[in-house]
């Protein structure tokens, strides 16, 4: 029985919330907070059951978050918020000697970069401190980083080559439309990429590399490699790894949109001057942009999410695939939101329960690979993500 405290109420907040309080024998006392708390009425009223307390804070501000940790005295901050907050989240954390989770690593808000380091950084205080921040537990990264962990465990003696494959094949009936946060979405997809190769980076420009490649139940989907900070953690922890890529599907008119975004400067994170006003153009589009948490009512098709994997076990060449594919429908029947934010909500609050039941202990900052997946992996399936494997297959990568 434990108080946890959800930062964010946003769609992915709203499963967090939703899930939470589904589990009451580990989750005791649930406080959702954001600095719109009208938004945490809101789901506490439809998804609550009458178990979610509500307040308001602004999470760029550390006093106020340790303020409100102070009040509440929760065991454990589950993070679904901006990850250009994650650090001063960590801060109160630290400040106040309570556990840390999030689902999406740190990136500055004036540059499109997002990596490990700054969180990393966190490993000697946490550990000094005595408590545990477990960094990345949405589903990728997150799921998909145990699935490889559990590949590592049971299926090889050596993991050798990693491709994460996200297809995202529903249809929300929109001209455009991203699936999480616009403004963090689009700074992600139009960065360079870059894959893990022979010890190495390789830098690729947005969509320089294409391959058509077939998800289960959905079928063949046009899809192209990016950076995803996942790769950054895994090719640390599994260094047998030999190239890891993360492979997302666009569509033809999606990237259409893109690139005229783009082309008219509207994927800009610097301010520019509007009748005396500075307004940073990514920003504004984010505003004109349809809510992804609204999209879920209309949303038709599933996601499919897994990892292919090839290696050696007792000496011989081995394939393993495993994938959780997930409907968009199902996920708004249960939560009131879609399944993009329902496949990061899900593993978020198991990855609490695992904190929270002693199942992942430790001092310091860890990727959630270096956990044993196994409780996890028993556990995803009842709580709406179930996985499904296939050995020896042709990977298509």
């Amino acid at each position: 029985m434990s108080k946890v405290l959800i930062i964010g109420a946003g769609g992915v907040g709203r499963v967090v919330a939703s899930k939470c309080a589904d589990n009451p024998e580990v989750f005791s006392e649930i406080l959702l907070a954001s600095r719109t708390v009208s938004k945490c009425e809101v789901i506490a009223r439809e998804v609550g059951k009458g178990r979610i307390q509500t307040a308001h804070v602004n999470a760029d501000n550390v006093p106020e978050v340790v303020e409100l940790i102070n009040k509440f005295k929760p065991e454990l901050v589950i993070n679904v918020a901006l990850p250009y907050q994650d650090l001063p989240i960590m801060d109160a954390c630290l400040e106040t000697g309570v556990h840390y989770l999030d689902t999406a690593n740190y990136e500055p808000k004036d540059e499109a970069k997002f990596e490990y380091s700054w969180q990393w950084a966190y490993h000697d205080k946490f550990k000094e401190k005595g408590i545990m921040a477990v960094l990345g537990c949405g589903f990728d990264p997150g799921v998909t980083s145990i699935y490889t962990a559990h590949a590592a465990k049971h299926h090889f003696d050596e993991v050798q080559y990693l491709d994460i494959v996200d297809c995202n094949g529903g249809d929300h009936g929109k001209a455009f439309a991203t699936n999480f946060n616009p403004e963090i979405n689009i700074r992600e997809i139009t960065q360079n990429g870059r894959y893990w190769e022979n010890g190495e980076w390789v830098e690729t420009k947005p969509f320089e590399i294409k391959k058509s490649l077939t998800y289960p139940g959905i079928g063949p989907r046009n899809s192209y490699v990016l950076y995803h900070e996942e790769l950054e953690s895994l090719v640390k922890n599994f260094p047998t790894i030999k190239r890891a890529r993360f492979w997302m599907t666009f569509g033809d008119e999606y990237l259409t949109h893109l690139r005229v975004i783009q082309n008219i400067g509207m994927s800009r994170i610097d301010p520019v001057k509007y009748k005396g006003v500075d307004v940073i153009p990514l920003e504004f589009l984010k505003a004109v942009l349809p809510n992804p948490g609204d999209l879920g009512e209309n949303y038709t098709g599933e996601t499919s999410i897994g990892c292919r994997i090839k290696g050696i076990k007792d000496g011989k060449e081995k394939t393993y695939y495993v994938w959780n594919n997930c409907s968009h429908q199902v996920a708004f029947d249960e939560t009131g939101t879609q399944g993009v934010s329902y496949t990061t909500g899900v593993p978020a609050m198991l990855g609490a329960m695992m904190v929270l039941t002693g199942k992942w202990q430790g001092k310091g900052v860890f990727n959630v690979e270096e956990f044993d997946p196994d409780p996890f992996m028993e556990q995803i399936g009842k709580h709406g993500l179930p996985w499904n494997e296939k050995i020896n297959i042709d990977l298509e990568v």
